[in-house]
């Protein structure tokens, strides 16, 4: 079980020295980048049954993260942002600014059909496979209620999206795949930010699949296709 922030402050951090309080700060940041690594990696060796969860340990890590900042800046400290953690707060910082979202995923003998999602005006969005076009209406997954532009701003928020790679591919992980599937994701902006750009060749980020439900992508039932 997961303690809570304000326990782990009261168990590691209160009244530590702001060079006590870094040296939390990188083993948070390590075990981050280990959790992440470790659900990216499609042969990573037997995966058992963990509680909690790789993905609610890397939830609550994020939180200790943040109070162990939090306590670095109280004890004195400046902290720096490292250019990762640049590339994501600028990511973060200007999401209410998105006009377009173009999600594009598929392989060479399937077709690659694109998922558009318009954030001006009104949520608009919709899904075109080759030249087929059709209306997306998108749901909250927990309240299945419709999304509007500011609750699909907000689930995307949750997704810590500017932390992804710009490119994944298996060659990370010292292998190759020939064809299989591909997939690119374009952000573009109203307030003159240049468009940001993800893609992969066989290769996710950890949270794709919450990712592909935004856009309604049932992936259980490409799970049970495989």
């Amino acid at each position: 079980m997961m303690i809570s922030p304000e326990s782990y402050y009261e168990e590691y951090l209160k009244g530590k020295t702001k060079e006590q309080i870094m040296t939390a700060i990188r083993g948070l940041k390590q075990e981050i980048g280990r959790l992440k690594n470790s659900m990216e990696n499609p042969h990573g060796g037997i995966k058992t049954v963990m509680h909690p969860s790789e993905d609610t340990r890397l939830h609550w890590t994020r939180e200790y993260l943040e109070k162990a900042k939090q306590a670095y800046g109280e004890a004195g400290g400046t902290y720096t942002l490292s250019k990762s953690e640049e590339k994501a707060a600028d990511f973060d910082a200007n999401m209410e600014s998105i006009s377009k979202i173009t999600f594009n995923i598929g392989g060479y003998f399937g077709g690659y059909r694109n998922y558009i999602v318009e954030l001006t005006d009104e949520f608009k969005a919709y899904t075109k496979l080759w030249e087929d076009k059709e209306p997306l209406l998108l749901c909250d997954d927990d309240s299945q209620e419709p999304f509007t532009k500011d609750t699909f701003i907000a689930a995307l928020k949750d997704l810590h999206i500017g932390e992804w790679r710009r490119r994944y591919s298996t060659k990370r992980f010292g292998y190759m795949v020939l064809d299989g599937t591909q997939w690119e994701l374009e952000f573009e902006y109203i307030n003159g930010h240049k468009p940001v750009r993800f893609d992969g060749d066989n290769s996710y980020p950890y949270n794709f699949d919450k990712f592909q439900m935004l856009f309604g992508i049932d992936v259980t039932e490409e799970d049970e296709d495989e």
